[in-house]
């Protein structure tokens, strides 16, 4: 009879903990009420049908119940206020417990704000950089002919990439320059499908990407390496550059873009903004 009872207490102060802390909980005792209120409303209604007499009669009943109920509280209001105290009790421990988990869990942040992801948050528009001369990037073509073959040829326009990207990289050069010292330069933007295909036939070194398999073909990419003394230095070889290049992805990724760093062909230049519903599945 006891496990009984402490089982129907337990069940009804979980339910009434769930109902006051839980919007659901609450959502699904405004629910009931409402419903209850309803019923009661029509039933009512076709009490008060019936007429006076069983008016009369329910309302006799009502109060003969009511003085049962109050003659019942009078008897054993020690046992009411017990019962009380014990329903309210662990609704009450889960608020003061829970007000404290959300006070020691989310204390104010003591970093130091990144104004400049603010500014982009906030719609700040900037500006792509002045082109580069065509003999920058013949000069850089003989020492990553290999890994970058038809580099001069490349696209590096940014008019042809996504607005969205194009704003996050150029927020990501302005961060390397700013605060790491370091100049950027895009090696290439969009890429057509076309040239995606004659890219893939050189073999996986250069990328294993067909056409249309790449963010490139949808302006969602771009390829950049650094500026040093009026030249571009791409190797990794350079411990500058390697340094840049991860300082490249730290940066890049705080901003919500992919870095090719993490990849297992690891491509550490390579950037790209993976938006939903753009690439479909192959």
């Amino acid at each position: 009879m006891w496990l009984l009872a402490i089982i129907l207490y337990f069940l009804l102060a979980c339910l009434v903990s769930w109902m006051i802390l839980f919007p659901a909980g609450r959502e699904f005792m405004l629910n009931g009420l409402s419903a209850a209120a309803q019923r009661l409303h029509r039933r009512v209604g076709q009490v008060a049908q019936r007429g006076r007499r069983d008016a009369e009669a329910l309302r006799q009943n009502g109060s003969a119940s009511a003085n049962a109920l109050g003659a019942f509280l009078r008897q054993h209001y020690l046992l009411c206020a017990g019962g009380i105290v014990l329903l309210c009790l662990p609704p009450l421990l889960a608020v003061v417990l829970g007000a404290r988990a959300t006070l020691s869990g989310f204390e104010t942040s003591t970093r130091e704000v990144n104004t400049q992801v603010a500014e982009l948050l906030q719609g700040e528009q900037l500006v792509p950089p002045p082109a580069l001369p065509p003999m920058v990037f013949a000069q850089a073509q003989a020492e990553v002919a290999q890994e970058r073959p038809m580099l001069i040829s490349a696209s590096r326009d940014w008019n042809q990439m996504h607005a969205d990207y194009t704003q996050r990289l150029l927020m990501v050069f302005k961060i390397m320059k700013e605060k790491h010292g370091y100049d950027m330069a895009i090696l290439e933007g969009y890429r057509s499908p076309e040239r995606q295909n004659r890219l893939a036939a050189m073999g996986s070194n250069v990328t294993s990407a067909a056409a249309f398999q790449s963010w490139h073909q949808y302006g969602l990419a771009a390829d950049c390496a650094f500026l040093r003394d009026g030249k571009l230095v791409i190797t990794e070889k350079d411990p500058w550059a390697m340094r840049g290049y991860q300082l490249y992805g730290e940066v890049a990724e705080s901003l919500g873009l992919t870095w090719g760093g993490r990849w297992k062909m690891m491509d550490f230049g390579h950037t790209e903004l993976r938006l939903p519903g753009v690439m479909k599945k192959r």
